[in-house]
């Protein structure tokens, strides 16, 4: 069969999406003869998604090569361990979500087993004192994690808070240096060939044409190509995520920063804080059916430590995906491909699974449509992952202070999330797919967060003794603590990774 190579692909909008699309068709596609284009107006503002993110963003930075102490100095990052959920099941308590592994498996059996058997004797500790990710975090303590699969430095992972809009900057620098053609200018007009229903050339504000092979939209919630040129459609999933309103606000440092996310559950929402070396990020997240837009932003200013350092920045969007994220020759790459709200810090990943999914099944002129459905099955399955993570924190709280939480504890959820809450509520047993985002300890944290408590427990726990098991559990809490204390702050790391990054809070 006779090859038809891409030879100009057009990239629609810029931001995060745009030069993470831009960068990583640089590098991976040099000396194939493929131009990139990307047209971007600096008069649309763009939403700056993903300001936290999780450890699989290193994938992606080593992907391209990415010096991590150059990224950190050029995007005032800070190191994550995880995220902290504040009033979430009930007011007054709060749970993380870390990125490690709880205590050690014994004889095959999960540690959370031996963790639920203890408490059934009255032991009340937190299953994340066995974490040393969390236990780290919540002590203010960061170091890199060691290699050597013996070391407990070894049992956790780490993230990034960074600002989105140094990150789309760096990422710029990074595809320009690469080939990457910028045109400034915003698209009014998209051409599409009345035979094959493709797009065939997209028209800029000055009447410039420019034509292309292949078209990556970018373009945010608009979904200028996938949307408004073809049509594509959308599934609304605002019946189990709620929440379809944003507001953030930007303020000054008031202490050291700290390393995990905090979601902090309000009313009608919650409420993110997120801190970098130069500024500290917040903003609500909100269902205007129960809180205004006033209301919101009044909520928010009231909340926020230290001086604003901008104006309100309003959001609105509908949750849900594209019901085609590759549509004829157009693909949708982030918030035009659809949305799922920052509360798992998801929104970086899902657009590095779609480059990552698109190179893998990179097409020529005959786009081979086995590849599309290929890429659009694959693409909505991660997105229903998500959701179906997401979920879980609206769905099993016990609050009942507001007609919000009211509703989102009394919904219908999806049968694949109901199937995995049955069987750990009533077995113990963590469902998921070797192919999924989130793995065993990361549903574990949220589950037990939201006081999804197993009933039961894996028999085999009782071939260990009690006061054996008691002892072997001490330790290993001990240990932890231990390991956590003797690491340094993480402000002190943070100066010493970065070196000549902007001032750091000590």
């Amino acid at each position: 069969m006779t090859q038809q190579p891409i030879s100009r692909v057009v990239i629609v909008g810029g931001g995060t999406a745009g030069w993470m699309t831009a960068a990583a068709l640089a590098r991976f596609l040099e000396g194939t003869g493929t131009s990139i284009h990307l047209i971007e107006s600096e008069l649309i503002g763009t939403v700056g998604v993903g300001e936290a993110t999780i450890p699989a963003i290193h994938d992606f930075n080593n992907k391209l090569g990415l010096d991590e102490r150059e990224f950190m100095r050029s995007t005032s990052a800070t190191f994550k361990l995880g995220i902290e959920f504040v009033d979430w099941t009930r007011i007054g308590d709060a749970y993380m979500h870390p990125f490690g592994t709880f205590g050690q498996d014994l004889n095959g059996v999960g540690f959370h087993h031996y963790w639920r058997s203890l408490r059934q004797l009255g032991d009340d500790s937190d299953i994340g004192e066995y974490c040393l990710a969390q236990t780290a975090a919540k002590l203010g303590r960061f170091a890199l994690p060691q290699s050597d699969p013996q070391s407990i430095y070894s049992t956790y992972a780490y993230a990034f808070h960074f600002d989105a809009g140094k990150y789309a900057v760096f990422l710029r620098n990074y595809a320009e240096q690469r080939g990457v053609v910028r045109t400034e200018g915003r698209v009014v007009d998209v051409n599409i060939d009345s035979n094959s229903g493709f797009i065939d050339t997209v028209v800029l504000e000055d009447r410039e044409v420019i034509k292309g092979d292949f078209f990556i939209d970018c373009s945010g919630f608009r979904g200028l190509l996938i949307e408004q040129a073809l049509h594509t459609g959308y599934e609304d999933w605002s019946h189990w995520l709620p929440c379809d309103r944003a507001v953030a606000m930007p303020s000054e440092h008031v202490r050291s920063p700290r390393p995990y996310t905090r979601a902090t559950a309000l009313q009608a929402g919650w409420q993110w804080h997120i801190p970098l070396q130069h500024r500290t990020g917040n903003g609500l997240v909100y269902c205007s059916q129960h809180l205004s837009d006033d209301e919101a932003v009044s909520m928010l200013r009231s909340k926020i430590e230290g001086e604003p350092l901008a104006d309100p920045n309003l959001l609105r969007f509908t949750t849900g995906r594209r019901t085609k994220t590759w549509n004829r020759n157009c693909v949708a790459i982030g918030l035009s491909g659809g949305f799922l709200e920052p509360l798992e810090s998801t929104s970086i990943w899902l657009i590095q699974a779609a480059i990552i999914e698109l190179l893998q099944t990179f097409p020529d002129r005959g786009f081979a449509a086995v590849d599309i459905d290929n890429f659009n099955q694959v693409m909505a399955s991660r997105f229903e992952q998500v959701r179906d993570f997401l979920i879980l924190h609206y769905y099993r709280v016990d609050r009942d202070d507001s007609d919000f939480w009211n509703a989102c504890k009394t919904m219908s959820i999806p049968d694949s999330l109901a199937y995995r809450i049955d069987l750990f509520e009533k077995r113990g047993h963590v469902v998921f797919g070797s192919d999924e985002l989130f793995i065993e300890g990361n549903w574990l944290s949220v589950l037990l967060g939201q006081n999804v408590i197993p009933q039961t427990w894996d028999p085999r726990v009782e071939c260990i003794a009690k006061d054996e098991l008691q002892k072997r559990m001490g330790l290993m809490k001990s240990m932890v603590r231990n390991a956590a204390e003797m690491m340094p702050r993480h402000a002190e790391t943070l100066g010493a990774h970065c070196g000549e990054g902007e001032a750091i809070i000590g």
